[in-house]
């Protein structure tokens, strides 16, 4: 199989990466966690990030095969829609989405048309699955913990963890969402931690803690050594233990009642009222 050519793509206002993944040789492209740009006070959505992303694949000429989410993010909606409609890709995530719809389904109180399905995506995954793209072999592992659908995708010596994972001096993901956990996150690291030590890692996020210049990629070998969460000789107990207590101080991310609304349904926006308005649903305590 072919090594891949990787592109990478910041979002400054969620602190995400996005991922452009081709095989030199045939041009066929994968997409990996794309964004939208939104403006949550005045609630508006704008496709500037995503045109970029759409603008170099059509430089390079490529064709875009695929669209791999690697969970439903909570912190910023996804273009995979968006770019669907540009490309005719197909859209790719983790078998059990199908119970993060389920809940948050009844959360928001969506039914009919309006809530999630499996059918919005075009593909679910499971640990084990290999797509192929031109020369290109992806490879699914199942890490969930952070939510239930998240995988990380190998492709030869490149793995692209999602939230399971950040960089060494920021830890790993919490743990505190609905069907979170913290002991099945341990071990689903413990499955990407088992890759060869010289494999790159692709992060999802950077928050430059610190203040230090932004990161996106690390090896097995430097997680392993100096993860300040989950590095050698930290136990399933201990990781449980911090874990728990971490997540219990964390605030709730800004996005999350927007983001999930719409990236369980794979980018799809809410269907539009008579009058031709789309409505977010936000629901709040009683008192």
């Amino acid at each position: 199989m072919s090594a891949p050519i990787i592109e990478s793509f910041f979002d400054p206002a969620s602190f995400s990466l996005t991922y452009l993944v081709y095989d030199q040789a045939s041009r066929q492209a994968i997409v990996i966690d794309p964004v939208l740009d939104f403006d949550a006070a005045a609630m508006r959505i704008d496709t500037h990030s995503a045109q970029k992303l759409l603008d170099l694949i059509k430089q390079k000429q490529l064709t875009l095969s695929w669209i791999f989410e690697t969970h439903v993010h909570a912190d910023h909606l996804t273009a995979a829609h968006w770019l669907k409609r540009q490309t005719n890709a197909s859209i790719a995530i983790g078998e059990n989405i199908s119970q993060v719809q389920a809940t948050f389904n009844q959360l928001f109180e969506l039914t009919g048309d309006d809530a999630g399905a499996s059918q919005h995506f075009d593909r679910l995954l499971k640990d084990g699955d290999t797509i192929e793209v031109g020369g290109l072999q992806i490879n699914v592992l199942a890490t969930p913990g952070h939510t239930p659908s998240c995988c990380t995708y190998v492709i030869g010596e490149n793995a692209f963890v999602g939230d399971t994972i950040f960089m060494p001096d920021f830890g790993t993901a919490r743990c505190d969402f609905p069907s979170g956990d913290a002991r099945q996150l341990y071990r689903s690291l413990q499955k990407t931690l088992a890759l060869k030590p010289e494999t790159q890692l692709y992060m999802c996020h950077d928050y430059m803690p610190g203040g230090r210049e932004l990161r996106w990629q690390t090896t097995v070998a430097e997680q392993k050594a100096d993860n300040i969460h989950i590095r050698d000789g930290i136990s399933e107990e201990q990781f449980v233990a911090m874990r728990t207590e971490r997540d219990s101080q964390l605030p709730v991310p800004k996005l999350i009642l927007p983001a999930l609304q719409i990236n369980m349904r794979a980018g799809r926006l809410p269907n539009v009222s008579e009058q031709g308005t789309a409505f977010l649903k936000l629901p709040i305590n009683r008192f």
